[in-house]
C-alpha cells in the first residue's frame, strides 16, 4: 500500500524523517520496499504569471512569453503549448531546475533565434498524469507569484511503498498504519471526526440478509440532490498519492474512505435501481448466485455467475458482485442525482471464493478477504455521508440496515513466564542478558490498544483484544509476537544452544543416496516430475481447489510420466531416455488416503556410445536381458539378490516379457517391456520400465546392513566344470532350476558348487512341443585343494537326480 506521509501526519503527530520512519516500520514487520520523494519532481518550479504572449517570428507553433516569476525582471520564455495566453498563472521551471520525468535540466537557450530563460510546464512534465494537452494553469485565488508550486500540486509529499503480512488486514488503511506508528513512536493518534447525522428510516427501501454468515451487516443510505463534478484538489491529490485515479466526487469519496478506514463502500444510481427493481418498495438483498444468472460488471465484462459467487440484488435481480465489483447498469453517471450508498460486511472466506470463481480481484475484495474492522462500519459510513453532503450538495433522505453481527469481545490470558520462555533473554541497560518484566510488556500492549487486567495469579493478565486486531490476535502466542515486534528484535540476546552436534543423515536417507548413486553409476539420469496428473480413475486422490484442471489429481503410478518424458526426448531427436525417478505415489483405499514412496525407471535405445563398429544401416535396440542385467547390477551392487517371476500388473506392458521382482519372499515391484501397441501409438523404440516399492526396498537393504560381512579367501586351485543339457517345459523358470541345482549340491555355504551359468537355450526342430533345450555349466572348486573326479562326480550326480525327480527332465548330457 502506498502511504502518503502528509496524509499520515494528519492522523498522527510525528516528526520523523521518511528514512527513519521506514526503518521503524520495517523492523516492526511492515516492509517498506521503496521511498518515493515527490519533492524532487518539481524542485525549482515556481508559480509564474504570463504577462504577454506574442507569436514567434520564425515559427508558427511557438509563442514568445514574458512571465513574472517574482524576480526583479520578468523572464522571456518560448513556449509551444497551444493553450498558453496572457493572464494565466502557470508552473515555471527556472534556470538550473532538473525535471526527472523528461530527464531535462533547464538552461538558457535560443529557440529559432529567440532567447528563452525557463520553461512553462505541463503536469506530465512534472511527473503527474493529465488529460490536458498543454500547460497547466492555476486558479488565481490564493496563488502567490514566485511561490513554490509543490504544495499546490501535492508534490510536497513523500510516499512509502509498504507491504504488510497477510494477517494484518488493518494495515490496508491509513488509520491502521497510523495506529501502528502511534505504537512505535508514542505519538498522539488523531482519528478523523465524524459528526452524527440525523437520518430518517425510509419506507421506500428495504434490506434483507437471508444468509447472515455471508453478510453479517448491511447499511443502505438514500441520498438526493447529488451534483456530479470533479473532486476538490486536496481529495484528488490524496488519491493520486495512494495510486488511485480520480474519477468524480462520488466515486472519489468511496475510494477515499476505502483508503483511510479500510472499509469498502459502493454507490449505486438510485434511479437505475428503481428501474431494475420494477416494483416498490426497493429491496436490497445479499445471496449466492443462481445457475444461469449473468451480470455485466464495471469493467464492461459480461460474467457468467457461479453458484459460489456472492451477489447484491435489487428485488432479486443481481446488480453487483458483493464485496468485489459493482454492476455497469447501476453505476454512478455524470447525470446521476440520486444515490444509494452501500456499507456492508462480508465473510472473508465467501468473498475469497466469490472473487476466485470470477477470476477477479479488486481493492475491495483484497480487504474483505483479509477481514475488515467490523466496529468501524458505522464510522466509515458516517464519514462518507458527511463528505457527500459537503462535496456534492447531497441530502440524506433515508437509511435502512440489517445487522446480525456477533460480539467482537475476546480476552486472552497472558503469562509473563511464557513470554520469557518463548522469547528468551533480552539486553539490559548495560547489555547484560535479562528477562522481560511487566514494566516492559504492559506499556507495549497499551500502545497497541490492548487492555490488561491482572488475574489472581502472579504476573498473569487478562488481555482484551481491540476490534481492529480481532482477525489476527487469537492466542497467547500472538500476544507474545506483538511484544517481540514492538520491543525490537535487535534487542534480544544472540544465544547459541548449550550443546551442538554435527548434522547427519538418517539410515534411510543414507541408503536412499546409495541407491541413487548406484542407478547413476550404470548410466541412468535422475528425473523429477510433478506429482499432479489428470484425474482419470476412481482410486486417484483429487484436490478440491486445483490451480489447473490438468493437474488436479495425485499420481497413482510413475509409468505415465516416464513414458511422456521418453516420448518427448525421442521426438526432439535426443534418443531414447534412460533414467530413473524417486517420488511418491498416492491412492484411495476406501475412505482412507494412502501414500508410498517408489522408485521407477525407463531403459531403451542403443546402449553403445558410438556407431562406428556397425554398418550404417544396422539398427540395434537394447534387449530384454541387457535391460534386466542393468537392474540386477544395481541391486547386486547393494547386496540384494532378486528373482524374477512371470507377472503383468499393467496392461501397458508386454504380457510375455514382464516379471515381478521377488526378494526375501516379498514382492518389490515389476520389470518389463512396453506393450508393442503402446510402443506403436507413441512412436517409441523398444523400451523397458521398472517400478519398485522404495520403502520395502530400503527396509530390506537396512536389514542387510545389520548383518556382518565375512571375508572369504580366493581359491588358488583350478575349478572343475561340468555341463548339463536337458529338455524342460517352458513354464519352468531358470530361477527355479538354479534353486534346485544349488540345493542338491549342498546349499550356498558349504557346497563345492561355486557358479551356475546358463550358456545355451534352443527351441525348434527336434525339441518336443511345449519344451525348450537348456544347457548349464556348473563350476566346482575348493579353497584348499584341487578337486578330483571322485569328489565332483557324486555331487554332480545328485544334481542330475534332483532335476529328474523335481522336473522330470530328459537329460542329454
Amino acid at each position: 500500500m502506498r502511504i502518503s506521509l502528509n496524509w499520515l501526519k494528519d492522523l498522527v503527530d510525528i516528526d520523523l524523517s521518511p528514512e527513519d520512519l521506514a526503518e521503524q516500520l520495517t523492523l516492526a514487520g511492515f516492509e517498506v520496499e521503496d521511498i518515493e520523494d515527490l519533492r524532487t519532481w518539481a524542485d525549482g518550479v515556481v508559480v509564474g504569471k504570463v504577462l504577454t504572449c506574442e507569436s514567434h517570428p520564425n515559427a508558427d507553433k511557438l509563442r514568445v512569453c514574458t512571465v513574472d516569476i517574482g524576480e526583479a525582471e520578468p523572464s522571456q520564455i518560448v513556449c509551444g503549448a497551444p493553450n498558453v495566453k496572457a493572464g494565466l498563472f502557470v508552473p515555471v521551471a527556472t534556470l538550473g531546475t532538473y525535471l526527472p520525468t523528461p530527464d531535462l535540466k533547464i538552461k538558457k537557450a535560443k529557440l529559432r533565434g529567440v532567447p528563452s530563460a525557463g520553461m512553462i510546464c505541463s503536469l506530465t512534465e512534472l511527473g503527474l498524469e493529465s488529460e490536458i494537452d498543454g500547460i497547466h494553469s492555476f486558479d488565481a485565488d490564493g496563488v502567490a507569484v514566485g511561490g513554490d508550486v509543490r504544495p499546490l500540486l501535492g508534490l510536497d509529499d513523500v510516499i512509502l511503498d509498504l507491504t504488510s503480512t497477510a494477517n494484518r488486514a488493518d494495515a490496508l488503511s491509513m488509520v491502521g498504519v497510523a495506529r501502528e506508528v502511534t505504537a512505535l513512536t508514542g505519538a498522539q493518534l488523531k482519528l478523523p471526526t465524524t459528526p452524527k447525522l440525523d437520518i430518517p428510516s425510509g419506507k421506500d427501501i428495504k434490506v434483507e440478509l437471508p444468509d447472515s454468515e455471508a453478510c453479517p451487516a448491511y447499511i443502505a443510505t438514500v441520498l438526493e440532490g447529488i451534483t456530479i463534478a470533479p473532486s476538490p484538489d486536496w481529495l484528488q491529490q490524496r488519491l493520486i498519492a495512494a495510486g488511485t485515479r480520480p474519477i468524480n466526487n462520488v466515486v472519489d469519496i468511496t475510494n477515499y474512505i476505502l483508503l483511510e478506514w479500510g472499509q469498502p463502500l459502493h454507490a449505486f444510481d438510485a434511479d437505475a435501481l428503481d428501474a431494475l427493481g420494477k416494483k416498490q418498495p426497493l429491496t436490497l438483498s445479499v445471496r449466492l448466485a443462481k445457475a444461469g444468472e449473468t451480470l455485466t460488471t464495471l469493467d464492461s465484462q459480461k460474467r457468467e455467475l457461479q453458484e459460489q459467487t456472492l451477489v447484491i440484488t435489487a428485488n432479486d435481480q443481481p446488480v453487483a458482485l458483493g464485496g468485489v465489483m459493482g454492476g455497469e447498469d447501476t453505476e454512478v453517471k455524470d447525470t446521476s442525482t440520486r444515490l444509494v450508498l452501500e456499507a456492508a460486511l462480508f465473510n472473508s472466506l465467501v468473498i475469497r471464493r466469490s472473487a476466485r470463481s470470477q477470476g477477479l480481484r479488486s481493492e475491495a475484495s483484497a480487504r474483505y478477504e483479509r477481514g475488515v474492522n467490523e466496529s468501524q462500519l458505522e464510522t466509515a459510513c458516517l464519514h462518507a455521508l458527511q463528505l457527500l453532503v459537503d462535496l456534492t450538495g447531497a441530502k440524506v433522505v433515508a437509511q435502512q440496515r440489517a445487522d446480525h453481527r456477533k460480539s467482537l469481545e475476546r480476552s486472552i490470558e497472558l503469562r509473563l513466564d511464557r513470554v520469557n520462555h518463548v522469547l528468551g533473554k533480552v539486553k539490559g541497560k548495560q547489555g547484560e542478558p535479562t528477562d522481560l518484566t511487566d514494566k516492559d510488556i504492559l506499556p507495549i500492549l497499551k500502545s497497541l490498544s490492548f487492555d490488561t487486567t491482572p488475574t489472581d495469579r502472579s504476573e498473569t493478565w487478562t488481555v482484551t483484544v481491540p476490534p481492529h486486531r480481532h482477525s489476527d490476535i487469537e492466542r497467547e502466542i500472538d500476544l507474545v509476537e506483538e511484544i517481540a515486534r514492538l520491543y525490537g528484535y535487535d534487542n534480544f540476546c544472540e544465544t547459541l544452544p548449550a550443546k551442538t552436534e554435527l548434522g547427519s543423515l538418517s539410515s534411510q536417507d543414507t541408503l536412499a543416496r546409495k541407491l541413487r548413486e548406484a542407478f547413476r553409476a550404470v548410466g541412468l539420469t535422475e528425473l523429477i516430475h510433478y506429482s499432479w496428473v489428470k484425474p482419470e480413475g476412481d482410486e486417484q486422490v483429487v484436490v478440491v481447489n486445483p490451480l489447473l484442471v490438468e493437474f488436479s489429481a495425485l499420481r497413482t503410478e510413475m509409468l505415465t510420466s516416464l513414458l511422456n518424458a521418453c516420448q518427448r526426448n525421442w521426438e526432439q531427436g535426443n534418443g531414447a531416455l534412460n533414467g530413473f525417478e524417486v517420488g511418491q505415489v498416492f491412492w484411495k483405499d476406501g475412505e482412507k488416503l494412502k501414500e508410498a514412496r517408489a522408485i521407477a525407471g525407463i531403459l531403451g535405445g542403443d546402449p553403445a556410445q558410438g556407431k562406428w563398429m556397425r554398418t550404417a544401416n544396422q539398427d540395434y535396440a537394447m534387449t530384454w536381458f541387457e535391460a534386466k542385467g542393468l537392474l540386477e547390477r544395481v541391486l547386486n551392487q547393494l547386496g540384494l539378490s532378486v528373482t524374477f517371476q512371470s507377472d503383468c500388473p499393467d496392461e501397458r506392458l508386454h504380457p510375455g516379457r514382464t516379471a515381478a521382482l521377488l526378494s526375501q519372499g516379498a514382492k518389490l515391484g515389476y520389470f518389463g517391456q512396453i506393450h508393442p501397441q503402446v510402443q506403436q501409438d507413441r512412436d517409441l523404440p523398444t523400451v523397458y520400465v521398472f517400478e519398485l516399492n522404495l520403502d520395502l526396498l530400503l527396509e530390506q537393504l537396512a536389514r542387510l546392513q545389520t548383518k556382518s560381512t565375512l571375508f572369504s579367501t580366493y581359491s588358488t586351485y583350478p575349478a572343475a566344470d561340468r555341463d548339463l543339457a536337458f529338455f524342460i517345459p517352458t513354464d519352468i523358470t531358470v530361477a527355479e532350476i538354479e534353486k534346485v541345482i544349488r540345493k542338491a549340491a549342498g546349499g550356498r555355504k558349504q557346497s563345492l558348487l561355486t557358479a551356475i551359468e546358463l550358456f545355451d537355450e534352443y527351441q525348434g526342430e527336434h525339441v518336443p512341443d511345449g519344451q525348450r533345450s537348456l544347457a548349464f555349466r556348473l563350476l566346482y572348486q575348493a579353497c584348499d585343494r584341487t578337486l578330483t573326479d571322485e569328489e565332483v562326480n557324486p555331487i554332480h550326480q545328485k544334481v542330475r537326480d534332483a532335476l529328474e525327480k523335481q522336473f522330470k527332465v530328459s537329460l542329454r548330457s
